[in-house]
């Protein structure tokens, strides 16, 4: 039956704003919605650079203001002094780090699709970056603001299963979407996604591998002297 899904967005009135488009997003998990919405005037994966970009500004935002309300309430000598340079640091750091994020957004939604496609998924990496923008941009929002509560005792603690739940959901949500989107299976999407994480875990931890290999001498050589020097030692 989802092969059989129409590519023409199923919309009445005029183009969806980004708020409409986000709330349907996250509180309409269904393949057909995501099809439409891939499929609708305007999407682009450019929108869904934006999106993640700002809302990831706002989020690291956010958290720097958190961290300077702890610092603030600690009240030691040097807190003023910190603060300030803490705020320009952030000034600095904050559009550096939204800009990383948004280039991990693009690599990650291009394994996904280029997975997808090796499935003979139907959907194009545009189609699926603004789908994926879609969902991250307001979890994102979401997630940053919970983070406001993590700084205060035992609530933040409580707080965590929700930020796991939270992910979980995001994880389904991505699932869906790529099934939508591409027009095949459940195991095709889950594949699509899965996948390329346990790709790249396997390469990290090949990397991880190799340079203990490489440096395993050079490390064994240290421990050697600084056995002999103990050694030495009256």
């Amino acid at each position: 039956m989802s092969n059989q899904m129409s590519n023409a967005p199923m919309m009445s009135g005029g183009p969806k704003s980004f708020i409409q488009v986000w709330m349907d997003a996250l509180t309409k998990p269904n393949e057909q919605n995501y099809a439409d919405m891939a499929a609708a005037p305007g999407a682009s994966a450019g929108k869904a650079y934006l999106w993640v970009f700002l809302t990831s500004l706002v989020s690291y935002f956010i958290i720097a203001l958190v961290q300077f309300a702890v610092v603030g309430l600690g009240g030691n000598a040097h807190g003023s002094r910190d603060l300030t340079t803490s705020l320009v640091s952030l000034i600095c750091a904050i559009p550096i780090g939204a800009g990383f994020v948004v280039l991990g957004f693009m690599i990650g939604t291009a394994l996904v699709q280029w997975v997808a496609g090796m499935f003979k998924g139907a959907g194009t990496f545009g189609q699926l970056a603004y789908v994926f923008g879609a969902i991250s941009a307001p979890a994102t929002l979401v997630s940053s603001l919970l983070s406001i509560f993590y700084a205060i005792p035992f609530l933040g603690l409580c707080l965590w299963p929700v930020s796991i739940i939270l992910g979980l959901y995001v994880l389904v949500l991505e699932v869906i979407a790529v099934k939508g989107v591409n027009r095949f299976g459940w195991g095709e999407a889950i594949g699509s996604v899965l996948i390329p994480g346990l790709v790249l875990g396997c390469l990290v931890a090949l990397c991880v591998f190799v340079a203990l290999l490489a440096l395993g001498p050079a490390i064994g050589n240290v421990f050697s002297t600084i056995n002999q020097s103990l050694q030495s030692v009256p």
